[in-house]
């Protein structure tokens, strides 16, 4: 190689086409059909939560809220871009403002989550991989800890 010659880069797990040969997390633990089970088994929990519940304005049909949460994170996680097609940037912490999230919302929040989590059997590391998310941004919502 002379010394004007850039090296080639290595790209390890791709194919041809530059893709990942092991598809995005979205593809790994079953697409929509996947996240759409862990968002309504959460909101299966929202349902019956006394403090969480009332944040939820269109209740008792929780169908929006449903379909924006799973839209959002399939996207997150290399889905369909339809929630920012739609919706436009996440935005997650501006659109919580007008809640009151304190730890003990945040607290009831990953217990419905992590329940629902638990529905899918995911692989340990796809779970773990999840879970980790989720409990990062659940921590990021905390806007208050009044009680």
């Amino acid at each position: 190689m002379s010394d004007n010659a850039q090296p080639t880069p290595i790209r390890l797990r791709a194919s041809s086409g530059g893709e990942s040969v092991q598809g995005n997390f979205w593809e790994q633990v079953g697409g929509r059909p996947t996240f759409e089970k862990l968002v309504r088994a959460f909101y299966d929990g929202i349902a019956t939560d006394e403090v969480l519940l009332p944040m939820y304005p269109e209740q008792p049909d929780l169908e929006g809220a449903i379909q924006r949460l799973t839209g959002f994170l399939e996207q997150y996680w290399g889905g369909p871009t339809a929630y920012s097609d739609e919706r436009g940037h996440p935005r997650l912490r501006m659109r919580h403002v007008p809640f009151r999230v304190n730890p003990d919302a945040r607290d009831r929040w990953l217990t419905h989550m992590r329940a629902a989590l638990d529905t899918l059997e995911l692989s340990p590391l796809h779970d773990a991989t999840l879970w980790s998310y989720l409990d990062r941004a659940a921590q990021s919502m905390v806007n208050t800890f009044d009680e």
